[in-house]
């Protein structure tokens, strides 16, 4: 009996040369920009700081644009070197969602410890139960109880 020889299968396929090279420019290229930016806005958020009167709210807005533009670049990594980009729409929700929930998570949990502090830290009576514990009153005991 003959063996008859199937044809390899394989999974990897590797696509052209220009294709790949084009590929790579255009991510650096969208890499460096989004990058060059945020320095940018990084630099300006300092030099707001070292004036006399900086403005609260646009070192505010310029943070803010610095997270969305540092998330924007992770999701672009992801969808490029992670091949997510490539794949479905429903495998792509399987692995995004959760992890803006995770986002939201830490983002909750720093807004209320951020609460929490600034709330001890305003309550006059937690100030005063926090001097009266750092400096016990001095123990009677043992004293004046004729043993």
């Amino acid at each position: 009996m003959e063996h008859q020889s199937t044809p390899e299968v394989t999974f990897h396929h590797e696509p052209g040369g220009k294709e790949v090279v084009q590929r790579i420019i255009r991510t650096t290229v969208i890499l460096s920009v989004i990058t060059l930016i945020e320095l940018a806005l990084g630099f300006g958020i300092y030099f707001l700081h070292k004036n006399p009167d900086p403005s609260a709210a646009l070192i505010l807005f310029m943070k803010g644009v610095i997270v969305i533009l540092s998330l924007l670049k992770a999701f672009y990594i992801v969808g490029v070197f992670m091949h997510l980009g490539d794949e479905i729409r429903n495998l792509i929700m399987t692995i995004v969602v959760p992890l803006l929930l995770f986002v939201w998570f830490i983002a909750a949990f720093l807004w209320d410890g951020d609460s929490w502090k600034m709330l001890r830290n305003t309550d006059g009576h937690s100030k005063a139960a926090t001097e009266q514990t750092s400096h016990p009153a001095p123990s009677t005991q043992g004293h004046g109880q004729g043993h």
